[in-house]
């Protein structure tokens, strides 16, 4: 969940299942139009797993699936993540975050 300047909030996405310290699957529940999707059966998931390389390393693996769900311009989901304002930027600003504590 999302809280805007205005204090409002925005659920984006809910929780599928959540597997500390292995793995966490939510939906996405944006549509197309970039607007918030109601419809659970017009959402796709992500999940992201962790996988313990050594005591000090880790592997993330991300899988975004059934993201033709969203219906007509799916495509557009899969433009707006995958464009260097979607998933590149984030996943580079969690490495940063990781390295960064340790």
């Amino acid at each position: 969940m999302d809280r805007a300047a205005d204090g409002s909030e925005c659920r984006w996405a809910r929780i599928l299942a959540f597997d500390p310290p292995d793995r966490v699957m939510f939906s996405w529940d944006i549509s197309p139009r970039w607007t918030i999707e109601t419809d659970p059966v017009q959402c796709s998931e992500v999940e992201v797993r962790f996988y313990a390389e050594s005591p000090t390393r880790a592997r993330v693996e991300l899988e975004h699936r059934h993201i033709d769900r969203h219906g007509t311009g799916w495509e557009a989901v899969t433009d707006g993540v995958d464009g260097s304002e979607g998933r590149p930027l984030y996943l580079n600003r969690y490495a940063s975050l990781v390295e960064g504590s340790s």
